[in-house]
């Protein structure tokens, strides 16, 4: 049987570093990233991404609306 975890996607140019979806995310799944986007920032990213449920709760949070969630068939 498939088993269903989350995954998200960052619109990395756009995002300003704020850190709301890290906090918000329960299985701490977001991270910054240490290099930087255009702008400058060091833009939010999936760092343990097997943790992921697909809670949305990141893009709920993220006022830019950068990040996108999915929802994923394992094996």
């Amino acid at each position: 049987m498939a088993k269903i975890r989350g995954a998200i996607t960052v619109n990395t140019e756009k995002c300003k570093g704020c850190s709301v979806c890290i906090v918000s995310c329960p299985t701490k799944v977001i991270a910054l990233s240490k290099d930087v986007n255009g702008k400058g920032y060091n833009f939010a990213y999936m760092q343990n991404a097997e943790a992921c449920t697909g809670c949305s709760s990141c893009a709920q949070v993220c006022p830019d609306t950068v990040i996108t969630v999915y929802k994923v068939k394992t094996a």
